[in-house]
């Protein structure tokens, strides 16, 4: 864990920490006087590689096959473009909104870029495509972080979630990676175990703590599911309270745990783009129903300091409830188990 927050800190230069100093000021300003003040440029970022999945995750728009956007592939000059405008300011980077990173041929290049500008960078996949050849690019390429979705221990419990996948690869995959790191004698990625908690695979957490530990990996980290028809309950939802982000009523019903107050940091210091361009406020946007701007037509920029931007932030602060992603969100609520 020090290893990957000493990483994290060596990103670190003069015109981050004032820009970061910055945003947190103009949050608590804005949570103070309910105006949303924000002159500051976003210190994370959330770029999809492609909304392309090979599997078909029930609770997963990718994998459901549901979304009103189109699936299509990030272009690359499109990419560097926008980081190279704020790469001064920016410390975070996540490849990953929705869809599986590795089924774009450039996703590599794209992490490489971002490492030469020392950026911090980070992944999310269901390691099925990490081959050792793959495996020593993504080294290679100076990724931070490697987050693999874990979400079961055998066959029959991790494809009740994760259908159409197979645990052996994802085992494989990571091996190949801590292989390749070895090889390579390299202190990143930092290697995350991401284990969604359901109801299907809840009794094999202690189970998925001694597999973590028998492969090699950094971390384990167990985190609730999002269920987006969850008021008349779920099969998903676990009979465990602490891995849930749901609660039973008395009349049968469930609601979200967590109080949807009238304020989020993620509106000030983070946005996520799609893969063609779509800068949406964050990642509970699914499927880019809040639309503030497009980097292939104009700068991210002048994007962040839109007055589309700046009235959807004051829309937050008026009321949360009335904005439809924010809904089911869990911002200010702990996720991780």
């Amino acid at each position: 864990m020090w290893i990957d927050y000493f990483n994290f800190l060596s990103k670190l230069t003069l015109k981050r920490v004032y820009n970061s100093l910055g945003l947190v000021f103009g949050y608590i300003f804005s949570k103070i006087t309910k105006t949303p003040i924000n002159g500051f440029l976003p210190v994370a970022l959330a770029f999809e590689p492609t909304t392309s999945c090979n599997l078909r995750c029930p609770e997963c728009p990718s994998g459901l096959r549901s979304f009103t956007r189109p699936t299509g592939m990030l272009n690359k000059e499109i990419f560097e473009r926008t980081i190279s405008d704020l790469s001064d300011t920016l410390l975070y980077l996540t490849f990953y909104f929705q869809g599986e990173p590795y089924l774009h041929k450039d996703f590599l290049q794209m992490v490489s870029f971002a490492t030469k500008k020392k950026i911090y960078t980070s992944t999310s996949t269901n390691a099925h495509y990490l081959t050792p050849e793959n495996a020593l690019a993504t080294v290679k390429s100076g990724i931070d972080r490697m987050i693999i979705s874990l979400d079961g221990t055998t066959q029959d419990t991790y494809e009740q979630y994760r259908v159409g996948g197979q645990i052996e690869k994802v085992i494989e995959g990571t091996k190949n990676l801590i292989s390749a790191k070895k090889t390579l004698n390299s202190k990143t990625p930092y290697i995350i175990f991401q284990f969604l908690v359901v109801k299907p695979n809840e009794h094999q957490i202690e189970e998925a703590k001694k597999l973590s530990k028998e492969l090699g990996v950094d971390a384990i980290r167990f985190k609730t599911a999002q269920i987006y028809d969850y008021q008349e309950g779920s099969e998903l939802i676990p009979e465990n309270q602490k891995y849930s982000r749901y609660q039973k009523l008395k009349n049968g019903t469930y609601e979200i745990k967590n109080k949807l107050l009238n304020h989020c940091w993620k509106m000030w210091h983070s946005a996520v783009i799609t893969w063609d361009g779509l800068v949406v406020p964050c990642c509970f946007d699914k499927d880019a129903q809040y639309r503030m701007g497009d980097v292939s037509k104009q700068s991210f920029k002048d994007v962040w300091a839109s007055d589309k931007y700046l009235k959807f932030r004051k829309q937050l602060i008026g009321s949360r409830k009335n904005i439809d992603i924010c809904k089911n969100c869990t911002e200010g609520t702990n996720i991780w188990g």
